[in-house]
Formats: C-alpha cells, structure tokens, sequence
C-alpha cells in the first residue's frame, strides 16, 4: 500500500532529480512534487516521469507544487505531471486539474476554503501551514468535513511530531525540508526519506 507521504523538492534541479527521487522511491514513498518556482521545474517533471515510467512501471504519482493558475496545470499536465499541489485553494486551478483527470490537492487553512475545494472536486486537501492552524483547529475542522476527505498536513511536520499528528487523525503529511532542501546529496536525501518512512510507520 502506498503511504500517504508527499516528497517536496522545492530547489530541485533536473541535473539532479533522477538519482534523488530513486533514493525516495526506494525509501518507500511514490508521491513527488517538484515546486514551480524550482529551477526548470518542468523539466525536471518530464525527465522524472519519462524515467518513472521506464523503471517503475509508473506507479509514482509525479506532479507540481506551488501552482497559482489553470496554465500552469496545463503545462504540468504537457509535461507528464498527474499531481497538483498549491498553497491556496483557488478554483480554477482545481477545475482545471480534474478536467485533466488529474490529483488536485490545494492549500486550505479555514473551513469556508476547505468546503469550498471539496466542492470544486479536490482530490484531497493540503493543510498549509499545519503547525500554525495546530492540532485542535484540525482535529475541529475533519470534524465538519465530509466523510472520505482527505486532509494532508504540511509544513513543520516531521519525525518529531508526526504520532501526534497522526492520533489526531491526519491523513496524510507533505515532507518538504524535512527530506529535502538544495545542496544535499541523493544519498542524504535518501537517509531523510527512510527515517521520515520509519517515523511514519512507527506512529501509526
């Protein structure tokens, strides 16, 4: 089963994004993001899915983050990308995403935007940033949210505090400098992801 766990590579590069993710994939997590404002983004995401494809019989789930409009879900999805991840929730690019049959999850912080996604056809919701909406509001909003939805956590969360998270009914978390941040190599990044994996694991 594939565990609910985002890699965010913001500051990838394309020279580097094969060897990184393998180190990630074999870690166990199959859900990539390489935000927009990285370098080439595009790049890196056709380059990662031409080689996902090719050696991981596609079972990795390869998209973007940090997307702010509907052109930028059509470049994305040119580019191979099947991921939408954004810090806002905006409604166009959510629509756009599932025209294209594509994962959206968009950043919600207060209820009236997470309602208002889950409407629009979100595949998931992005709790951005986590640490600062905090357990208690959380826990109040998967309260009020439809059955099924799922609500990932991202920014602070980490080794440290994912069984927190997790026992009050997170979802799901996105990794962003907890895995990875520039200048690290594909084998510490890899060292990263097994003990992000191991801490996930252990908190369930």
């Amino acid at each position: 089963m594939s565990l609910p766990l985002v890699a965010i590579l913001r500051g990838v590069a394309p020279h580097e994004i094969i060897a990184i993710a393998d180190e990630i994939i074999a870690a166990g997590i199959t859900r990539i993001e390489v935000p927009l404002n990285s370098p080439q983004p595009l790049e890196s995401i056709a380059s990662l899915v031409k080689h996902c494809e090719a050696h991981h019989d596609g079972k990795i789930l390869i998209g973007a983050g940090t997307v702010l409009t509907a052109q930028q879900v059509r470049e994305v999805h040119a580019a191979g990308g099947r991921l939408v991840v954004s810090p806002n929730a905006d409604i166009d690019v959510i629509r756009e995403s599932r025209r294209l049959e594509m994962v959206s999850m968009p950043g919600i912080v207060t209820p009236t935007e997470a309602f208002a996604a889950v409407a629009a056809g979100a595949s998931g919701l992005k709790l951005f940033p986590a640490t600062q909406v905090g357990i208690t509001n959380m826990k109040a909003m998967l309260a009020v949210l439809p059955r099924g939805t799922d609500l990932y956590a991202v920014g602070g969360i980490g080794t440290d505090n994912f069984a927190e998270w997790r026992a009050a009914g997170v979802h799901g978390a996105g990794l962003g400098t907890a895995i990875y941040t520039p200048g690290l190599t594909a084998t510490e990044v890899g060292e990263r992801a097994r003990a992000l994996v191991s801490a996930w694991t252990a908190a369930d």
